[in-house]
């Protein structure tokens, strides 16, 4: 609802997330990275380098289609750019990727990475293949930390060190197809191993929106990576100004990170919940444009022993989502070291399930994918923190 107190408050989100920005995108010695920028940014920059304005936005067009369609990151192997300026270019600029520390294989196929990025600091990023086709879903992370805190959320444990940039962010699922040999990018809809993106990984999205954006919109050009919005999913814990603004301008998939039925439950399981209640949730979510039957908005449920599972609460759910075009996830706790929560017996789930699926929603019990090198939903985590004036530089150790 674009009301001036919705408007006053994603201003005040806005706000609060220039204090957590990502680094500008220099190195230390002064090539700037192009990764990550918009056309215009870098027809700015070549312009800079004594372009005319016509020639700086060809050029650009041309490292458009080499950066994100063939995923060149050696001005040298640029064929269509003369010799002199690949030399030039190389001078000013990088086209960088963050660099993987850690490379973690499941024995269910899953893989994690622990990507580091230019000033140290590191989040994790996982390829969940499918089952049951030939493709999968990349899992980026938005931020570095979180500042939510749900109290079943690993990742919720790390304090919020800074959001990623829009380089940071689409790297990581560039980096992820270097490691599959996945350039060019495809033509159509021809079948991938990384086919999907879900923004579920580190960090809740809304609050890094800007840069989460300007990543998608990279991801969605029909001119280089070219993925479909329909293939694009962001999960939100229900930053409702937030969510009508992500509607309007981007239109990809929501997954809404539910996990109870009462106020009284999500204020302890979602603090966030404290601020954007239940009610107010669900109206956003009604709201949310290009919601239909072909393009059902998706609320996750992670099943707690005893503390969410019963039917009276499975009953309770289908009447809260009732009249909105939806799906249930139903997410098996993934215990982490320390965690104060078990998983739902299976019993317990396939009752709730079948409520819910009785009431004509879809409710598939997600399979615990990754858990073994902790990369199921709810398990990551980095050992980055967030410097304080006299902290010394760091270095963060490898997570597992």
């Amino acid at each position: 609802m674009n009301t001036p107190l919705a408007a006053a408050e994603a201003e005040r989100i806005g706000a609060k997330a220039a204090l957590f920005a990502p680094p500008e995108p220099v190195l230390a010695d002064g090539r700037c990275d192009l990764l990550g920028l918009t056309r215009e940014e870098i027809a700015a920059l070549l312009i800079g380098l004594g372009e005319d304005e016509r020639s700086a936005r060809l050029r650009a067009r041309q490292l458009w289609h080499w950066i994100y369609h063939q995923g060149v990151t050696d001005f040298a192997r640029m064929t269509t750019i003369s010799r002199p300026m690949q030399a030039r270019l190389a001078e000013a600029f990088v086209v960088g990727r963050p660099e993987a520390v850690a490379d973690r294989l499941s024995e269910d196929g899953t893989r994690k990475w622990l990507f580091r990025f230019r000033d140290g600091q590191e989040a994790e990023t996982v390829y969940i293949p499918d089952p049951d086709e030939p493709r999968g879903a990349v899992c980026l992370s938005s931020q570095v930390g979180c500042t939510l805190s749900c109290r079943f959320c690993h990742t919720g444990t790390q304090r919020l060190v800074r959001n990623l940039g829009a380089a940071e962010i689409i790297g990581q699922f560039m980096a992820a197809r270097d490691a599959y040999g996945e350039w060019p990018s495809p033509k159509g809809e021809a079948p991938r191993l990384l086919s999907n993106i879900v923004l579920m990984g580190m960090g809740e999205p809304l609050y890094n929106y800007d840069n989460v954006a300007k990543a998608m919109r990279i991801a969605m050009d029909a001119e280089g990576i070219a993925l479909s919005r329909r293939r694009i999913t962001l999960s939100t814990s229900g930053v409702v100004p937030m969510m009508d603004r992500c509607g309007a301008e981007l239109g990809v998939n929501l997954a809404v990170s539910l996990h109870a039925v009462t106020d009284e439950l999500r204020d302890i399981l979602v603090p966030l919940n404290r601020k954007y209640p239940i009610a107010e949730l669900m109206a956003a979510c009604r709201r949310y444009p290009g919601a239909s039957n072909a393009r059902r908005i998706t609320f996750e449920y992670v099943m707690l022993k005893g503390v969410n599972d019963s039917p009276a609460e499975a009953r309770a759910l289908v009447r809260l989502i009732r009249g909105i075009p939806a799906k249930v996830n139903l997410i098996p706790f993934n215990p982490w070291p320390g965690s104060p929560y078990e998983t739902s017996t299976a019993s317990a789930i396939r009752a709730f399930a079948a409520i819910v699926n009785d009431a004509g929603y879809a409710a598939p019990v997600r399979s615990p994918r990754g858990r073994d090198i902790l990369a199921a939903c709810g398990q990551l985590r980095t050992e980055s923190r967030r410097q304080r004036p006299r902290d010394p530089p760091q270095r963060p150790a490898a997570a597992g």
